[in-house]
């Protein structure tokens, strides 16, 4: 029988093995924070509510205690209601279901609105409710701010 002799490779074979389980963890990592950034934007700031809704424009308002009117206000009466909202030309401000119940207000100058079934919500513009589409109908519709908000 021959020696047993301990292999030139052992230090470096741990080496790699050692190298794959960092670079698996960073991208774990990498893979999470994205994950968490993507959810994290739709939901709302601490202390705020469960509403989504995009922030106010930076006008200021005649008077200050007056509550503002949305441009647009958009309330799920279904189980699942499929909205998109965004800004002519720019940011998508809403691409998701929202829930029975669920709100969401914008108060941009003017607004591009898609609803998958219009007679799944309820939606108000500049504070005036907007009759509600047939079952089954989809809609798409632009709602500018009134001049008088």
């Amino acid at each position: 029988m021959g020696r047993h002799r301990s292999d030139p490779l052992g230090i470096a074979r741990l080496a790699l093995v050692g190298l794959a389980v960092v670079l698996l963890l960073a991208v774990v990592v990498i893979g999470a924070r994205a994950l968490l950034s993507t959810l994290g934007s739709e939901e709302p700031a601490a202390g705020a509510s469960s509403t989504p809704s995009a922030q106010p424009s930076a006008e200021p308002s005649a008077e200050p205690s007056a509550p503002r009117v949305p441009t647009v206000r958009v309330v799920c009466q279904s189980d699942r209601c499929p909205v998109f909202v965004r800004v002519p030309g720019g940011d998508v401000l809403i691409d998701r279901d929202l829930a029975r119940g669920e709100q969401a207000s914008y108060f941009q100058p003017e607004l591009d609105v898609v609803l998958d079934d219009a007679s799944t919500v309820q939606v108000f513009e500049n504070g005036t409710a907007r009759s509600p589409g047939p079952p089954g109908e989809r809609q798409a519709f632009s709602v500018k701010r009134s001049p008088s908000q």
